[in-house]
């Protein structure tokens, strides 16, 4: 056989290559896809638990590839048990010997392993929360101006003791619209519910809003009248502050520009209340604060699942402690194998059926687009449930089930190419010379009907890896184990708050089916023989 005769490319193919070239956006995608598919090929050496090599007394082991026992790694005289390698590394019968060696990943995290929360303790982080008092007080007043039953205006009344018996006007100056509203509440009359903003006869700078609630009209004139006190110049709003714990044991504020808004004297109070609350208590207590005194409460954020992105999980943990780089990029791997294996099978299953029913045609052809129309009027969903509730879930089960229903497009592409190509004139010259009809199907007819066949196939690839992310969305896809975009997905719809479990995964998956897309159009653009035309 002459290998390179028959991977010859025709002149026509060369190009239809040349000009996908061209296309720099279909071009550039086409690469970047198949770097993000190498990578994700090559998973195990960026995240795997296991170290990519290890030395144990002069002799070399590489248990990403290998399965291991202690027996393998330390004698006959150890038991033949699975190697727990944290702990193996960091037991005597490792750390003593000076030549062993451990290379890790770069992640060194599996996508099933459950991430333990002691080892996060340095992320932790103690929220503090300074809510600065607002003072409100209230009075009665008679009919002479003479202050009776205060209470709680002590700020309002700053240097008078007692308050009651002393007249309001000599301390707040009283505007002719309060007098007024005074007069007319002294005689009984309804009046609404009002405001005024006062100043303090003495002391600069202190104000209040004085509120007279609503009142009815009354046969008998009141006794007093009651003023609500409340400061009108709006406190501090409350200040939300996080700190983290550093190597050296210091605190420091995660948030710098509300740290900055605390002023110097009171730090020491709420650094003293954090480090307090770093001990596993959660103190409060009341301080000075801007002349006033604010309500400060601190609590310590414990680790909990799902956890946002920290150091040394770029990506954050999911809701059952694992690592969700590792997942989105295993999962993307699964994601890939999984399309481009359902869209090969989707090609060679719809280009046979539809080069038969197209070739042939007649009675073939009739009962062909009968059984295949037949077919897609099954639920495909239902099926799906069905199938997953009597035989399980699998990689394989799921790829063959989707397998048997995504074919129908395609074999009505490829149906309409045969059609127009079995009366052509080459044909006609191939059935004359009395060749086969496997070998004109094959040999003269397939070559001239594959455009629409490749142009379709990085759409189809698409329509596999989301429909993959939406059975897995669903709870209808791969085991709950395996690596999926739509189980962390899943996932984000539980825990609204872990933006984490959206992002990344989403991200992944629009960046594989945006590349795709680009691809796809490159070769319809390439493909197209309507810009290769022209009208004379």
């Amino acid at each position: 056989m002459n290998l390179p005769r028959l991977f010859r490319l025709s002149p026509l193919t060369q190009k239809r290559l040349r000009n996908f070239l061209r296309i720099r956006r279909a071009r550039a995608a086409l690469i970047l896809l198949g770097i993000l598919f190498a990578i994700s090929l090559v998973a195990e050496l960026l995240c795997n638990s296991r170290p990519l090599f290890l030395r144990v007394n002069g002799r070399d082991f590489f248990p990403f590839i290998q399965k291991l026992t202690q027996r393998d790694l330390l004698g006959e005289e150890a038991e033949a048990t699975p190697v727990n390698y944290a702990a193996f590394i960091a037991s005597p019968a490792f750390s003593t010997n000076p030549a062993n060696r451990v290379v890790w990943a770069p992640v060194p995290y599996s996508p099933g392993d459950v991430v333990d929360a002691a080892t996060l303790r340095h992320a932790r982080t103690v929220r503090v929360s300074v809510v600065p008092e607002v003072h409100v007080g209230r009075i009665n007043l008679l009919r002479d101006g003479t202050i009776v039953r205060p209470q709680s205006v002590a700020p309002f009344f700053r240097g008078t003791t007692p308050i009651a018996g002393t007249r309001l006007d000599t301390q707040w100056r009283l505007t002719e619209a309060l007098r007024d509203t005074l007069t007319r509440r002294f005689d009984g009359r309804a009046a609404p519910q009002e405001r005024f903003d006062l100043e303090h006869a003495s002391v600069t700078g202190l104000t209040a809003r004085v509120t007279l609630p609503e009142c009815a009209a009354r046969s008998t004139p009141p006794q007093s009248v009651r003023l609500m006190f409340r400061q009108s110049q709006p406190p501090d709003n409350p200040l939300q502050l996080r700190f983290k714990r550093l190597s050296d044991g210091t605190l420091a504020a995660t948030d710098r520009r509300a740290w900055n808004r605390v002023p110097e004297a009171h730090r020491p109070d709420i650094l003293r209340l954090a480090d307090e609350a770093f001990n596993g208590t959660a103190p409060s207590a009341t301080i000075d604060w801007k002349g006033r005194k604010a309500a400060v409460a601190c609590a310590l954020n414990e680790i909990a699942w799902p956890y946002p992105p920290v150091r040394g999980h770029w990506m954050g943990i999911d809701a059952a402690g694992r690592d969700v780089l590792a997942r989105v990029l295993y999962g993307m791997r699964i994601a890939m194998i999984f399309g481009l294996l359902l869209a090969f099978w989707a090609m060679f299953f719809g280009l046979t059926l539809g080069a038969i029913q197209g070739y042939f045609g007649g009675w073939i052809d009739i009962a062909g687009q009968r059984l295949t129309e037949i077919w897609s009027a099954l639920p495909f969903l239902y099926v799906m449930i069905f199938i997953g509730a009597a035989l399980g879930r699998s990689f394989l089960i799921l790829l063959v089930c989707y397998s048997l229903f995504n074919w129908i497009g395609i074999s009505h592409y490829m149906r309409a190419e045969f059609l127009r190509l079995r009366n052509r004139t080459f044909v006609e010259a191939a059935r004359c010379q009395g060749l086969s009809v496997r070998r004109i199907i094959f040999i003269h007819i397939l070559p001239n009907a594959l455009t629409p066949l490749i142009t379709l196939f990085p759409f189809t690839l698409i329509g596999a890896i989301g429909s993959l992310a939406a059975l897995d969305f669903l709870g209808f896809g791969l085991p709950p184990l395996t690596p999926s975009w739509g189980e962390l997905l899943q996932q984000a719809q539980q825990f609204r708050r872990a933006w984490w479990l959206i992002l990344f995964p989403s991200l992944a998956l629009f960046t594989v089916m945006l590349l795709t897309v680009l691809v796809g159009e490159g070769l319809r653009d390439a493909f197209d023989p309507r810009q290769h035309t022209k009208m004379e």
